[in-house]
């Protein structure tokens, strides 16, 4: 399998504070792989470096093949990387289509053109329109994403990443903060995306996680613990110490 998403020999350090010691990590075409490790492990340090939010110290991250280590947050952006947040960032008072159309229309190149909404433009608005079909949202278009329950405003995040046409989706905590129901919705949206694209999960629900990830890397003070199957990961003793407890057994 050929990596679409590779660090090597990745460090981030803040002055004498290290949080993030040569982490080599390969994502590969189509995976659907999930990052865990207890709180203050480095996830989010990991992955503001592969979005380029944060510039490492040392070592590389590799898009296809390509070093995109110094390329900024809005070049990787259109190099194919997408991501939500833990904490949505969604415009709240706009609909559901609108806010879906802006990031289509940011792709199609209509957004230095919007003299007018960008959902009225047919193009975007058709495009718009199959991603909300496609993840259940097209009854919810004309709703204000304020109006929605909050499982379904983390399915809009989703979509318009989705509009980005992304080859690799990271999805901070697509789950923090929703009821196990609507957890379960974000799941079988999950599950129906298309399969070459490249899913990066960070969660601390380990139902989600174990429920989604083929594979699994369990970060540790800055560093790869270990990675494997669910399976394997659930039955390693070291990982039950730092991180599961009994939750698994």
């Amino acid at each position: 399998m050929s990596a679409v998403l590779e660090t090597r020999s990745l460090c981030k350090s803040f002055g004498a504070l290290v949080v993030a010691e040569n982490i080599n990590f390969r994502l590969e075409v189509g995976a659907r792989h999930a990052l865990i490790g207890p709180n203050g492990a480095g996830k989010t340090t990991f992955v503001n470096m592969l979005t380029g939010l944060l510039a490492p110290s040392a070592g590389q991250v590799l898009l296809g093949g390509e070093d995109i280590t110094r390329l900024a947050q809005e070049a990787r952006v259109k190099r194919g990387i997408g991501r939500t947040f833990q904490i949505n960032t969604l415009f709240r008072d706009m609909s559901v289509l609108d806010n879906v159309a802006l990031g289509v229309a940011e792709r199609q190149g209509v957004s230095r053109r919007l003299w007018r909404a960008a959902s009225r433009h047919r193009q975007v608005r058709e495009e718009t329109f199959a991603l909300l079909d496609m993840l259940g949202l097209a009854d919810d278009a004309s709703k204000r994403v304020v109006d929605l329950p909050y499982g379904k405003q983390r399915l809009v995040e989703i979509a318009i990443a989705l509009g980005l046409k992304p080859r690799v989706l990271l999805l901070d905590e697509p789950a923090a903060g929703v009821p196990s129901l609507e957890s379960g919705m974000i799941l079988q949206v999950l599950d129906c995306l298309p399969e070459e694209i490249a899913i990066l999960i960070i969660e601390h629900d380990m139902d989600v996680v174990f429920r989604f990830a083929r594979a699994i890397t369990v970060l540790v003070d800055g560093q790869v613990l270990c990675e494997g199957p669910p399976a394997e990961i659930a039955s390693d003793p070291r990982v039950r110490r730092v991180y599961l407890g009994e939750q698994h057994e």
